[in-house]
């Protein structure tokens, strides 16, 4: 059994180094330098259809963007006739580019009228492979009701970008896999209801969902299996599977994110499957990170239902308000499970966190936080001896019903009050550990119905 778990590592291994750089479509398509460039004609099937483009299977080499002025057409569509078909990349930019005209919001008395014709752009059933280093996949720009569906994008740069202004975007059944930067991108765009679902998000080295500034609410992530997107060798990194990030736009009100749903989803890797060659993959990768900020924190998001592991730490949350954090599965983190910065209204609730096969410090640390409930959770061989959940500067901080077992420490409060420690069932600490350890500067901590057993 033993050599067999070997050869499978060995060949994950194998399958996540060799993810590190992303080639080039010319390394698939030997003939690529001489396939004719359709660019031109695509554009002038686009203008003739009105804003439909109807593909032939087979691959098509493309040196610019195919762009649809949506303005004045009725609607878009981009599909292949039958079968599979192709788009190579092989130039600067998306590939294919949807620019509407709505500058509105979702409200129906913000819409021009002339804005209805421009409903649900389609693109569907075709795949897009990169051969330039700026090659892109999708983008959106002021796009109404955009469907994206079916779509695959390998070896570009972003593989769908979303950007200035859209509303009620649906992205389903894709897979974005292995490209240079981001897989889903969404980037400095006000946008108001947007669904992901059923979707791989794998390989992409600068983030599987990334969420950076812009104005953003209502975000739908379900059902997706979301892995490996940070670099594929040991350079450090801040990114994550899905990453929402504000901090960049310290004093800025108007760019601020909320609303959001992860639910369902597999969001995994990487960073203990190593390999000889590497003491652990893209440290400092996060499964879900997100990065507020004081004057807009990221708010009012569930996360739910969720597999979560492999990485540097799993769930790092930061200038948050109003999360729940519930129903979780959480193993393998290197060498943490959950950091919650500055924290209000945080409540995680019905969790796992267990490092499964490896030996891990896996804390659960809340610092500078208010306001929060950690409850119902089982904490399993959590080997940090300083404390397996740690209390660093917070108030009001309620930690209630939690089992905690084969760990090397309890609960650590430091600088921190009005702490309730309750109902907590405690066995295999090591021999003479106290449970609850509190510093002299914490204050009104209160201890009630633990038990705790050898």
């Amino acid at each position: 059994m033993k050599a067999i778990f070997s050869i499978l590592l060995s060949l994950y291994v194998t399958g996540l180094l060799g993810a590190a750089e992303p080639p080039l479509a010319s390394s698939q398509f030997p003939d690529l330098a001489t396939m004719p460039d359709r660019t031109a004609e695509f554009r002038q099937r686009l203008t003739e259809g009105n804003g439909t483009l109807v593909l032939e299977p087979g691959a098509h080499r493309i040196t610019g963007t195919l762009e649809v002025v949506l303005s004045g057409k009725n609607s878009a569509m981009i599909r292949p006739s039958s079968g599979s078909a192709t788009l190579i990349m092989d130039g600067p930019g998306p590939a294919i580019r949807l620019l509407g005209s709505h500058e509105g919001t979702a409200s129906p008395a913000s819409f021009k009228v002339g804005t209805f014709h421009e409903r649900m752009p389609l693109v569907e059933g075709i795949e897009i492979v990169g051969n330039h280093p700026e090659a892109d996949g999708i983008e959106l720009v002021r796009t109404f009701e955009a469907i994206i569906s079916k779509v695959a994008v390998r070896w570009c740069r972003d593989g769908i970008r979303l950007f200035e202004r859209n509303r009620n975007v649906t992205i389903s059944d894709v897979n974005l896999y292995e490209n240079r930067g981001i897989g889903l991108h969404l980037d400095d765009v006000n946008l108001h209801q947007i669904d992901v679902a059923n979707s791989h998000i794998s390989y992409n080295r600068g983030g599987g969902i990334v969420v950076r500034d812009g104005n953003v609410r209502n975000l739908q992530i379900t059902g997706c299996d979301i892995e490996s997107n940070m670099p594929g060798d040991d350079s450090p990194t801040q990114t994550a599977n899905i990453l929402l990030d504000v901090s960049g736009s310290k004093g800025d009100k108007a760019r601020s994110i909320a609303e959001v749903a992860i639910t369902g989803c597999t969001i995994q890797h990487s960073s203990n499957y190593s390999g000889k060659d590497f003491k652990e993959l893209a440290p400092g990768g996060a499964n879900i990170r997100f990065l507020g900020k004081e004057v807009a924190p990221i708010d009012s998001v569930t996360i739910t239902g969720n597999v979560l592991s492999d990485v540097s730490l799993n769930v790092d949350l930061r200038d948050c308000t109003d999360i729940t954090f519930t129903g979780n599965v959480l193993f393998a983190p290197n060498p943490d499970h959950l950091h919650v910065i500055r924290g209000k209204r945080v409540v995680v609730n019905g969790n796992t966190f267990n490092p499964r096969e490896f030996e891990r410090p896996g804390r659960i640390v809340f610092e500078a936080c208010q306001d929060c409930i950690f409850s119902n959770n089982t904490l399993r061989a959590l080997l940090a001896p300083e404390g397996s959940l740690i209390v660093k500067n917070s108030q009001r901080i309620a930690l209630n019903g939690n089992l905690l077992t084969e760990s090397q420490g309890g609960v650590k409060i430091d600088g921190s009050s009005d702490i309730v420690v309750k109902d907590w069932l405690v066995s295999g600490l090591p021999k003479g550990t106290s449970f609850v350890v509190k510093d002299e500067s914490s204050a009104r901590i209160v201890e009630e119905g633990n038990v705790t057993a050898p």
